[in-house]
């Protein structure tokens, strides 16, 4: 393909216009064509970052008109499954933010569609793996420079939460990232899930009982803490800490200016996901554009992925609810995904 992928992207929300900006501006090779946005207010101001779009309200009205190449899926999770029904109908390179869709159930049935196509259309938009720290280390499991992988460690704190946030969403919106990135970091995918309650966050909403762990054992014997924080108040944090034979490696530390005054050492952290992966997600949409455009159609995690992580979140809230450690059975991968 010689000229620019013409995108949609469906959902203007924080993410979708993050997204439409992204496209515009730093992305080479593709140009936001239309934008798929019910709500008129949101599609106004998203498309003043995309000129010469289109805009649409639903996204069955853009494909009708030949209104792009590929599609760009950015709307909460629950509307996933509607839109990605009809881009796969139309056999259109599909980028779907995460969760593929926020059932097991639901994501099988969208697996069995793309498998009536010749190949993979969806890559599922886990970002971290794009993510120049994250490579790094995944490179060292791989290499076994300092033996095999025993334990990892993993931190993942906000500074609060809007009203919106609810209890299960400690797993399905903010987990969901460690139940893909951390089988893809040691080469083995999840066999149970369990969650612990430590003492409880007077800050937190009284709605969330929180802070959570959730221990993880995958495949391989590797086991995995993550430490889920939704009020820690000074900042956003992600951070990774793998145990090995013969070593220990970290990522996600606080990177930028370092500050000794008044007695204090000083580093500033983040404040959301947008700036702590701002360059993974930049690598994300841009090694997808090219991989659509040379063919390929995606580069990256794909909806096999997805439906595993579909089945460690509904281990895990089982888990955050009912206590105990809870299997993940998962059947065997489909020659089509391979």
């Amino acid at each position: 393909m010689t000229e620019e992928l013409r995108v949609a992207v469906v959902g203007a929300g924080m993410m979708g216009a993050d997204h439409i900006k992204r496209i515009t501006h730093r992305i080479a090779g593709a140009r936001v064509s239309a934008i798929v946005e019910p709500d008129a207010g949101r599609a106004e101001a998203a498309a003043a970052d995309a000129p010469g779009s289109l805009s649409f309200t639903r996204l069955e009205e853009a494909i009708e008109a030949g209104a792009m190449d590929a599609v760009l899926i950015a709307t909460p999770g629950q509307f996933h499954a509607p839109v990605l029904k009809p881009a796969l109908e139309a056999g259109l390179p599909i980028l779907c933010e995460k969760p593929l869709t926020q059932t097991s159930e639901s994501s099988l049935e969208i697996l069995e569609r793309e498998q009536q196509l010749d190949r993979p259309h969806i890559q599922l938009g886990f970002m971290r793996r794009f993510d120049d720290e994250y490579q790094a280390l995944r490179e060292l499991v791989s290499s076994g420079e300092s033996g095999e992988l025993l334990m990892v460690r993993a931190l993942h704190r906000n500074p609060s939460v809007p009203e919106s946030y609810t209890e299960d969403m400690l797993i399905t919106d903010s987990v969901v990232h460690e139940f893909d990135v951390v089988p893809w970091l040691a080469g083995s995918r999840v066999v149970s899930v369990e969650v612990k309650h430590p003492r409880r966050n007077s800050l937190a909403p009284e709605r969330l009982r929180e802070p959570i762990l959730v221990i993880m054992e995958l495949e391989n014997g590797v086991l995995v803490d993550v430490e889920m924080n939704v009020s820690v108040q000074f900042g956003y944090q992600v951070a990774t800490e793998a145990v090995f034979e013969k070593g220990i490696a970290r990522i996600g530390q606080p990177s930028g200016l370092q500050r000794w005054d008044a007695g204090f050492f000083r580093v500033r952290e983040h404040e959301s996901f947008t700036t702590r992966f701002a360059a993974a997600y930049d690598a994300q949409i841009q090694r997808w554009v090219d991989a659509v455009r040379r063919g390929d159609l995606i580069d990256g995690p794909n909806a096999w992925d997805g439906y595993l992580v579909a089945l460690s979140c509904e281990a895990g809230v089982k888990a955050l609810h009912e206590g105990g450690i809870v299997p993940v059975e998962a059947p065997e991968r489909p020659a089509f995904y391979a």
